[in-house]
């Protein structure tokens, strides 16, 4: 029972690859994948039934992991009916598409779930190496295909250094179980030199994965060059599922980290958040913006990890489903405003949006106002968490570098904005919609709701990260 997300994503892999050998249809294999991907989501709940459980030392079935696969499940599901409006503008083989999605939700739902590094490594890498195929799905076109070879280059070398991390850590301890590892740091907290050089390479492999100055070169190549609803499934599940691992580690050390690693972390923390807002305000392709922007994001993240202290496992979910919702309704806006000929991605192309598409420039100023941190949005609420954990423990340097780099933040999120709403602009072009894009539509509805209603009524929210998370606190 607990494992019922898990093997319903895996059988509905397997579901859709066999329809497709039999026959190609793509409406069939988008309706089985938003099937399964319903069936899993439902299973959750099932499966909290029979959390909390250790299926070996490798896989924990508890509240924490499963809320976390809800997470993952969601943004999957948005993903999937945003691709099906997406891929039926464009040529060529579509199924095999859903297939290479379910194969890398699968690697996130075990990834979020892992207690083990050999099950971190397992679940990463199904997620990573289905990401290749999915970021060069549309291989007619070069820039895709440059962003997948890319992300295939540095995924690779940021692996080796996790796994050399994890060979370290093994050859010093003894086990890559999670909860052994920090057993014995506590029973003989003693300084050991293989131990630093392993959280070293650890750090950089998963610094890559999170797109964390200095690991961040490949985020807005790879972000621009990617099919717009993959760019929202780099951006949300990949980078969400990494951020669930690494929460779990810190709650499990139940003392947060050594000072030295504070240091580095901090460095890298600031480094990002002004990397990231100072390059966004360079750049005139709105993927890029919200490339730049994202590494702004995961630094703002990392404020409350540093900060530490009773709020920062919240703050940190908090702001991390804000975020997942908020890049999934950006990125699915790109999406639906697709045409066959490419995606309105500069900002010119945005120029007027509202007085030709209404209801996409509205949902699109909603996501930008809740990257920005503005009232009545999940982002501004995620923000104010941010601040607690960090008052809460006396970061005041690190708030003071969030609140500087969130003015900055504002100016490029409201350029933007300003450009949708011009009253004289050159057209865009507007050709009719396809039958079924009103999935799409449905889709970026519900996750404006979503994130203005965790923005006006958090508390349903915060609760229920607060029953999640109590097993570690």
């Amino acid at each position: 029972m607990g494992l019922m997300p898990l093997i319903v994503v895996s059988v509905t892999v397997l579901v859709v690859m066999a329809s497709v050998a039999f026959r190609r249809n793509h409406l069939a294999a988008a309706g089985t994948t938003v099937a399964g991907l319903l069936v899993a989501l439902l299973s959750v709940l099932c499966a909290g039934h029979a959390a909390p459980r250790t299926v070996t030392s490798l896989f924990a079935v508890d509240r924490f992991g499963l809320f976390f696969t809800a997470l993952v499940l969601f943004s999957s599901l948005a993903v999937t009916v945003l691709a099906y409006g997406y891929l039926k503008k464009r040529s060529g083989y579509r199924e095999e598409f859903y297939m290479l999605l379910l194969m890398a939700t699968d690697g996130a739902v075990f990834l979020v779930s892992s207690t083990h590094f050999a099950s971190f490594f397992f679940g990463l890498e199904l997620l990573t190496v289905s990401l290749y195929g999915m970021i060069a799905y549309t291989r007619t076109e070069k820039r895709s295909l440059e962003a997948s070879f890319k992300y295939l280059v540095l995924a690779a070398v940021s692996t080796a250094f996790l796994l050399f991390g994890m060979a370290l850590v093994y050859a010093e301890l003894g086990t890559m179980e999670f909860v052994s590892i920090f057993h014995m740091l506590l029973e003989d907290p003693s300084p050991k030199p293989v131990l630093w050089a392993a959280a070293g390479l650890i750090v950089v492999g998963a610094g890559f994965k999170m797109a964390l100055v200095p690991f961040h070169m490949w985020t807005p190549d790879v972000y621009e060059g990617a099919p717009a609803p993959v760019t929202a499934y780099v951006a949300t599940v990949s980078k969400g599922a990494v951020t669930a691992v690494l929460l779990r580690l810190y709650l499990l050390s139940g003392v947060g980290f050594p000072d030295t690693l504070v240091s580095v972390l901090a460095a890298v923390t600031v480094a990002s958040m002004f990397v990231g807002n100072l390059l966004a305000l360079l750049q005139d392709n709105i993927k890029r913006i919200l490339a730049y922007s994202s590494i702004a994001h995961v630094g703002y993240l990392m404020v409350a990890f540093l900060a530490g202290g009773e709020f920062a496992a919240e703050a940190v979910t908090y702001y991390l489903v804000a975020y997942v919702v908020t890049t999934l309704g950006a990125f699915g806006a790109v999406s639906v405003l697709s045409t066959e000929t490419g995606e309105p991605t500069h900002l010119a192309e945005y120029r007027g949006l509202f007085w030709k598409r209404p209801f996409l420039a509205g949902i699109l100023t909603t996501m930008l106002l809740s990257l920005a941190g503005i009232p009545l949005t999940a982002g501004f609420i995620g923000k104010f968490y941010l601040v607690t954990a960090g008052v809460d423990m006396g970061a005041w340097w690190l708030l003071a570098f969030l609140v500087l780099n969130s003015a900055i933040g504002l100016y490029y999120y409201l350029r933007v904005v300003a450009s949708m709403y011009e009253s004289e602009a050159r057209d865009l072009p507007s050709p009719p919609l396809p039958p079924l894009a009103l999935g799409g539509g449905i889709v970026l509805a519900a996750v404006a709701l979503v994130l203005v209603w965790f923005g006006v009524y958090p508390g349903f929210l915060i609760r229920v990260i607060h029953e999640n998370i109590s097993q570690f606190v």
